[in-house]
């Protein structure tokens, strides 16, 4: 669980980072990992459905390191999020790079 804050997945978490703050990327855009750290990207599109007001905004600004709305206000269609999450998978020697893109 502590992967990304480990010697190993430091470099990592400072490639998708910006001054301490998960950097935003566009649909066409990634992170640049030096040669040495090439891993496999590994891409998802997750679709978040429900009533209004439950927090599905509000979730998807806290898995991309984005400030939280504090006042309800109702999304008008669907905002689309991509974002990079680096991991070690459970008996795996090697990293992935997953790319969700967070439809709310």
């Amino acid at each position: 669980p502590g992967w990304l804050l480990s010697p190993a997945g430091r470099p990592y978490l400072d490639c998708i980072l910006h001054k301490n703050q998960r950097r935003v990327f566009g649909l066409l855009e990634r992170p640049a990992l030096p040669p040495a750290l090439a891993v496999p990207t590994v891409t998802y599109k997750l679709f978040l459905a429900g009533k209004s007001g439950v927090g599905k905004t509000a979730l998807v600004a806290w898995l991309g390191g984005t400030p939280v709305p504090p006042a309800h206000h109702e999304t008008l269609g669907i905002e689309a999020t991509t974002l990079f999450w680096p991991a070690q998978p459970r008996g795996s020697g090697r990293p992935v790079l997953f790319q969700l893109h967070l439809w709310d």
